[in-house]
């Protein structure tokens, strides 16, 4: 059994990858860095390594996505040291910006607090909590002609992408998760992951007047989790909530914020198909639907909808210090059809 890793180690691994990847985004397209990175990564590995690594693309194991703690298909980070794991984390940073990729090292540096706060043998929760078990898979051969894909999945983090002719055509589901959200060690000493995914929709609701409230808060009890959790499309219903088209103006810019926060962490390319789709499709149609609790620290949750996607967003266990929050595409995730 390995020795326990501190924090510490990952914040500074996140201080040394986005300084190699400084300068990298936004000069080639998100595609053509993951087939690179993933190359790199695929020639760093060993016989075994490679074993576990690597998939057909049409291996049913691709849309077999969840976030919970579980056994995972793939090759973990924990397997990986020196120009190895380097790879990892280049392929890792080539699915995401600067600030998703810090949100991804936030996540995974979770498990170490999960271990110190939880009771009992301390094998039997390093087993279930390791920062370290984090798992990379290549679905087909990385290439710059033809289709192939690959997924950093762990607990409270998948991360899913199709990629042809060079091309990302899928980068759902895209899932985020923090638990604990909220870490205070006194004054000026706090750290809330996932937090202005939660700031901006409450403000949303808590300036709306009776009226819109009528609309916009479904319900003062949320449910348990989100929908759809592990299955390969997004469960949708016709669209609740208060409309982009009858809030305020200074709801409007709420909800551009808000989409903004979910959007920042794909590449810039992705970010923007992403934006350049929704706008086309009409921001009036976009929908914010809350329930449960309006106060921090009250178990709550919120949809947001729109023609081409889906946020589910779900804070409820843990006394509301336990996020979920996904975005999936209204066209299919995985790059398949949603009506296939």
């Amino acid at each position: 059994m390995r020795s326990p890793k501190p924090l510490i180690a990952f914040v500074v691994m996140a201080a040394m990858g986005t300084l190699l990847w400084a300068g990298a985004e936004g000069n080639v397209p998100s595609g053509e860095r993951m087939i690179v990175a993933a190359a790199k990564f695929e020639n760093s590995l060993n016989a075994k390594q490679r074993s576990k690594a690597e998939f057909q693309f049409d291996d049913e194991e691709r849309l077999n996505w969840h976030f919970i703690p579980r056994e995972r298909k793939g090759l973990p980070l924990k397997d990986l040291e020196g120009e190895a794991l380097k790879a990892a984390h280049n392929l890792i940073q080539s699915g995401l910006s600067d600030a998703g990729y810090t949100q991804a090292l936030d996540v995974m540096s979770l498990e170490e607090v999960v271990y110190l706060l939880e009771q009992g043998d301390r094998q039997e929760r390093r087993e279930r909590r390791d920062p370290d078990k984090y798992y990379l898979s290549l679905f087909g051969k990385p290439s710059p002609q033809g289709k192939w894909g690959w997924r950093l999945e762990g607990h409270h983090l998948s991360l899913n992408f199709v990629v042809q002719d060079g091309q990302v055509v899928s980068s759902t589901p895209e899932f985020f998760g923090a638990n604990p959200g909220y870490i205070s060690a006194g004054p000026g000493r706090e750290i809330r992951v996932l937090a202005a995914e939660e700031d901006f929709a409450r403000q949303i609701v808590n300036i709306s007047t009776p009226q819109q409230l009528k609309t916009i808060w479904i319900s003062e009890k949320a449910d348990r989790d989100i929908r759809g959790a592990g299955e390969s499309q997004p469960v949708v219903t016709d669209p609740i909530g208060l409309a982009y088209r009858d809030m305020s103006d200074e709801q409007q810019k709420l909800l551009s914020a808000l989409l903004s926060e979910y959007l920042r962490n794909m590449p810039q390319d992705i970010s923007q198909q992403r934006h350049a789709e929704l706008k086309a499709a009409g921001l009036d149609d976009i929908t914010l639907a809350w329930w449960g609790g309006r106060e921090r620290n009250e178990p709550h949750a919120y949809r947001l909808q729109g023609p081409t996607f889906i946020v589910e967003y779900n804070n409820t266990q843990n006394s509301a210090n336990h996020i979920h929050s996904i975005w999936r595409s209204l066209s299919g995730d995985f790059d398949v059809a949603r009506n296939q």
